[in-house]
């Protein structure tokens, strides 16, 4: 394994880690995940119903930048829900054709959070809406992720911020004997 290939493995060897201290973290907060349901204590129920903020009082005190602001904010749905049906087409006729695997929706985008107590129901509603909004945005860039590690699986020469986990594996930039082969064993035309 090259010097990258053991970078790689111990930052997801690291992510291991800090998922196993999330649990440690949940298991202080009394609530564990059981068949995929959410159980909270008796205890943690009860203090989390004495803190939820009664929607009337939560709109009073509101801020008018926030009043103004929301209609922008929710407007977002339209292309949201665009996206999420052409990405998932896309998927669906092309992934096949090509034998790239697929990306499991459920994977990025879950509604967990309208279990908590605590919230009043626009809370509730604002957390779905972003739950569906970065879950939505996660699952289209997976998708083109593996869309570019079946068609263009080469890094930049410039360094990009927020690249995705399927980058350290794409061949260097200006490597062109290794594009070449990964176009050859791959059975593709270099584009779609």
């Amino acid at each position: 394994m090259d010097k990258a290939g053991e970078i790689v493995a111990r930052i997801r060897a690291l992510e291991e880690e800090l998922e196993q201290e999330f649990e440690r973290r949940r298991e202080k907060l009394r609530f564990r995940i059981k068949d995929r349901r959410i159980e909270f204590e008796r205890e943690a129920q009860a203090q989390h119903r004495a803190l939820k903020q009664k929607l009337s009082s939560y709109l009073a005190g509101a801020r008018l930048s926030v009043v103004l602001t929301a209609p922008v904010i929710y407007s977002i749905i339209v292309p949201f829900v665009l996206l999420d049906l052409f990405v998932s087409v896309y998927q669906a006729v092309c992934f096949p054709a090509y034998g790239i695997e697929k990306v499991r929706r459920s994977d990025f985008i879950t509604f967990d959070r309208r279990h908590l107590s605590y919230l009043n129901g626009l809370e509730k509603l604002n957390c779905m809406y972003c739950a569906y909004g970065n879950g939505l945005l996660g699952y289209a860039a997976e998708i083109a992720a593996r869309t570019e590690k079946r068609w263009c699986p080469i890094k930049h020469a410039k360094r990009m911020a927020g690249v995705h986990r399927h980058y350290a594996d794409f061949l260097e930039y200006g490597d062109a004997v290794g594009y070449r082969a990964h176009q050859s064993s791959s059975g593709g035309t270099p584009n779609p």
